[in-house]
């Protein structure tokens, strides 16, 4: 039994994650490209993930 944890739970999101994932890219100003990003280092993968941690917690104190 395979437990993937980044598997998307709503196929239809996956088109805005990866919208979503390009924008935080860009603003710390990592080079994404479409398919594969094996070649990113771990510093360049961690800052665009908690750039996208970051703007999920301030869309979700905004919506309180």
């Amino acid at each position: 039994m395979s437990n993937r944890s980044n598997r998307v739970l709503v196929p239809q999101a996956k088109e805005g994650l990866n919208r979503f994932k390009m924008e935080a890219a860009g603003e710390v100003g990592v080079n994404l490209k479409e398919g594969y990003n094996g070649d990113l280092t771990s510093r360049e993968a961690g800052s665009v993930g908690g750039q996208m941690v970051k703007r999920m917690v301030e869309s979700y104190e905004k919506g309180l």
